[in-house]
């Protein structure tokens, strides 16, 4: 392999800002409230996503549950995952701000990054496996155009 394209391969890419605000918690007031009454639900869902499924939503809830309840800082669990999800999806931000933002404003960092994997298309209700299920289908649907036989004149 050449150096030019080991470089192109290993280049980061430029970083995209998140698709709403930090505070903009109210533009979706189902999951402003599913995150203000049970994080971990909303942590658990984010979680299993950002895993690609594994562990599942209640394992990842359960254990930020358990942290909460235990230890009293579930932030120090859930702002790893911000930074999975930043690097990821190339997303503004740093390991710095991650924790800053989760210290002091766990449920709308919740709330932003779930809202940021509604908006790359995931249902958050059905998880992982029920997302890949779901792409499938709508693969497997696509139209298939008309075959046209090859012998047929005017």
């Amino acid at each position: 392999m050449s150096s030019s394209n080991f470089h192109k391969q290993d280049a980061p890419r430029t970083p995209e800002p998140w698709k709403s605000d930090l505070l903009d918690c109210f533009s979706d007031p189902k999951s402003c409230c599913l995150t203000f009454w049970c994080p971990c639900i909303t942590f658990g869902r984010i979680a299993e996503i950002v895993d690609k499924g594994s562990p599942s939503c209640a394992v990842s809830g359960a254990l930020y549950a358990f942290i909460a309840i235990v230890i009293g800082f579930p932030y120090c669990y859930s702002c790893s995952y911000r930074l999975k999800m930043r690097e990821q999806y190339a997303l503004d931000g740093n390991h710095c701000s991650d924790f800053l933002i989760h210290c002091f404003c766990e449920t709308c960092a919740l709330c932003q990054e779930y809202r940021e994997l509604q908006s790359r298309g995931f249902n958050m209700a059905i998880g992982w496996d029920g997302n890949m299920d779901a792409r499938n289908r709508k693969v497997a649907m696509a139209p298939v155009p008309p075959m046209v036989e090859e012998g047929m004149k005017r």
